[in-house]
């Protein structure tokens, strides 16, 4: 006579499998875990501080795919919103918003700067990074 596992053990099965499926789909193919590592050789301090990490999502054909918490979908005020809640992002003359804006800019030049100076690496496309807005409340909208 089988016996069934109890109900709790199967879904934490499941949930273990999905987890590590996520992690697989997720994990940066070997070019881009070089190139992530190169980013954190070469930061500097102030790229090394920023609250956010850019990397390396996959290489295709020369083209380093980078993530990236902004684009026409997620304005940067929405992001620095997040990252500095202190400061009203509704003044865009705002002299605190006007310098996150240039540390944004700096930090994400900077680690495209690394990623391209690496032998192979033709071109960056950015890419958002959907789960890193999703997990710190930006909606990111659908598109097509």
């Amino acid at each position: 006579m089988s016996r069934r596992p109890p109900a709790w053990q199967v879904i934490a099965l499941v949930v273990v499998i999905a987890f590590v499926l996520d992690w697989f789909i997720q994990r940066p193919d070997a070019p881009a875990r070089e190139l992530n590592a190169q980013i954190e050789a070469r930061a500097s301090e102030a790229l090394r501080a920023y609250p956010y990490p850019f990397r390396v999502l996959r290489v295709e054909n020369g083209t380093a795919v980078m993530s990236t918490p902004r684009n026409v979908d997620v304005p940067a005020f929405r992001f620095l919103a997040v990252i500095h809640p202190d400061i009203d992002v509704r003044d865009r003359h705002d002299p605190a918003f006007v310098a996150a804006q240039a540390r944004l800019a700096a930090a994400q030049s900077e680690a495209r700067a690394i990623v391209e100076a690496a032998p192979g690496i033709r071109a960056v496309r950015w890419e958002l990074d959907r789960h890193w807005l999703a997990a710190h409340g930006i909606e990111v909208p659908d598109r097509p």
